[in-house]
């Protein structure tokens, strides 16, 4: 489980809107049949400073249920979607803090009757 944290946003309002361009770039068709490739989810988080600045700006978390590797390529992706306006960092993220996700990867990926 990792984290890719979107900092920047000055209201709760503006972390929102970027959920849906974000969300499109990990899922183009919302609607395709069967698991996303990388599964996802977001939360919203106060600011801590991690992107430099003192303030306490709403952060928005990208969870991924995914390798290091893929993690930071989504992470890659996700920073050259909303922009230098909004650093974007990654790390381990906290299971706990993505029951669903984790719960929506082990159904998935349960192993499968003949």
């Amino acid at each position: 489980m990792y984290e890719i944290r979107v900092h920047g946003c000055a209201t709760v309002r503006e972390a929102i809107a970027l959920q849906e361009p974000i969300a499109r770039l990990l899922c183009p068709d919302e609607h395709h049949a069967g698991p996303c490739e990388v599964p996802w989810g977001f939360t919203l988080d106060g600011g801590d400073g991690a992107d430099g600045s003192d303030d306490d700006a709403t952060v928005l978390v990208l969870g991924v249920h995914a390798t290091g590797r893929r993690a930071a390529g989504v992470a890659d992706r996700v920073r050259a979607a909303v922009g230098e306006a909004h650093p974007v960092v990654w790390g381990e993220g906290d299971p706990g803090r993505f029951e669903e996700l984790v719960e929506q990867y082990r159904i998935e990926n349960a192993p499968r009757s003949p």
